[in-house]
């Protein structure tokens, strides 16, 4: 990468109790050291407007049609793209992302059975076409997953253990179709041994 050019933009995926957020922290850390501006961001919730979806999007009560959470995810991806990435790739920082596109063809496509071709097509309408430079997907045991999110759960947490099989099973599908974006990580290990396999990807991008 030409670091004095353009910024990197890197998206960390994977069903809930991966720990993808973890590593993200890991990763800032270990970027920070060197020498690298970094801006950690998420979705649902990496804008103003974003704060106030994720806020409907992961714990309301009431019924949510699937094809309202898809456009609420949209929404938020637009104005997160618009307002905090392609801005903080324009002034050469790695914006490093806990969520984006295949968060929606995982879960509302795979899992929720939504038209995949469809919410592709929404994803690129959504961003632009703007896309990460580098995905991780953080790849663990759908149980193991699960016994890691706990007791408190959000909403979309809250769904049974076969819709989390279908969400893994949706995000190894992605890695096979865009090998050179989305990278799988062996996330079944201890933090640290997950933590070096991020490290030789990222130094043989840097």
């Amino acid at each position: 990468m030409d670091t004095g050019k353009k910024g990197l933009f890197i998206t960390f995926e994977g069903a809930d109790g991966c720990g993808k957020t973890t590593q993200i922290n890991l990763l800032n850390e270990y970027l920070k050291n060197k020498n690298f501006e970094t801006i950690i961001t998420l979705e649902p919730g990496g804008s103003d407007i974003g704060k106030q979806l994720r806020q409907i999007l992961l714990h309301h009560d009431g019924f949510v049609s699937k094809r309202a959470e898809v456009f609420m995810y949209l929404a938020d991806r637009a104005q997160h793209v618009d307002a905090v990435i392609k801005k903080g790739v324009e002034e050469n920082k790695v914006v490093l992302c806990d969520r984006h596109i295949d968060s929606s063809v995982a879960y509302q496509g795979y899992a929720r059975g939504g038209d995949i071709e469809q919410i592709n097509l929404l994803n690129e309408l959504a961003t632009g076409g703007y896309k990460p430079d580098l995905t991780f997907v953080f790849d663990v045991d759908s149980t193991i997953a699960q016994q890691r999110v706990g007791e408190t759960k959000d909403r979309l947490e809250k769904e049974g253990l076969e819709f989390h099989k279908k969400v893994r099973f949706g995000y190894l599908e992605l890695a096979k179709k865009y090998p050179q974006r989305i990278k799988v990580i062996d996330a079944n290990k201890t933090i640290e041994k997950v933590f070096e396999q991020v490290k030789k990807i990222i130094d043989e991008i840097l």
